[in-house]
């Protein structure tokens, strides 16, 4: 198997290498990039690979504009130390999506996917898996999910059931979680954002800072803020400020762009 790693820090790049040989010493790893040039005049002059290792943060943007710039048909195993693009992570032929730092438990998990989308196709009478069409539309069948559409509360002595679509945000405060409803109404629940990231769709929801997950059709406006930054003003009233951190930026208008 020839790998291409794609990757702005060095030690990051290296620890990829030493784990892939970890788990097959006869992979090859054919070269690196550390932007999006460099991956874009390898693609080129060259791009040809069975698997992609690839940093989303590069030295001069994001790796998702290789595929603005080149027809690049292999697929991709992005790494990254945020979660908020997953979504566009697959769309950009995508087949895994590890959060660093990267484990070999993970990557060997993500060598065994690929190779497991490839057998099946095989299977299916395929030769070659020549296509990324196929190789994510297998992939769709074998990892599609559902994501949670209520959440249990408690109001008093009752308890209740509360929908997802009725939810514009959830947000932490101290130990606490709450949930707002479109309705106004603000209601504790028993879980943490972290946890919660992880139940929501990626499509409605985004986690815009520490304390505050957005829902998509509950932003009214958004506004430039300082430092890089952005203010969401949501449709109904609230009485604190929402800031996309500065190193969420660009996912969130990935995120709300709608592209996804």
């Amino acid at each position: 198997m020839k790998v291409y790693i794609i990757e702005d820090e060095i030690p990051a790049a290296e620890k990829v290498e030493r784990l892939l040989k970890r788990y097959d010493e006869n992979i090859e790893v054919i070269g690196r990039a550390m932007s999006v040039k460099q991956a874009v005049d390898w693609v080129k002059n060259d791009g040809e690979a069975d698997l992609l290792f690839m940093d989303i943060q590069l030295t001069d943007g994001l790796s998702f504009d290789i595929f603005k710039e080149v027809n690049l048909e292999i697929p991709v195993v992005f790494t990254t130390a945020y979660n908020e693009y997953a979504i566009e992570a697959f769309k950009a032929n995508g087949i895994d999506y590890l959060l660093k730092p990267i484990s070999f438990e993970a990557i060997s998990e993500s060598i065994e996917k690929f190779k497991s989308l490839k057998n099946r196709l095989q299977d299916q009478g395929q030769a070659e898996v020549n296509s990324i069409i196929d190789l994510q539309s297998a992939l769709q069948m074998l990892s599609k999910r559902d994501y949670k559409t209520r959440f249990m509360v408690k109001i008093g002595e009752h308890i209740k059931s509360v929908t997802t679509d009725t939810i514009d945000l959830f947000y932490a405060e101290g130990r606490n979680a709450y949930i707002v409803t479109n309705e106004g109404r603000r209601l504790i629940i028993d879980y943490k954002l972290e946890t919660l990231e992880e139940m929501l769709d990626p499509k409605k929801f985004f986690r815009v800072n520490r304390t505050f997950i957005v829902e998509i059709d509950s932003i009214k406006d958004v506004l430039v803020y300082s430092n890089s930054r952005l203010k969401i003003i949501l449709k109904q009233s609230f009485d604190r400020e929402i800031i996309v951190s500065r190193e969420k930026v660009n996912a969130f208008k990935v995120w709300f762009d709608g592209e996804a």
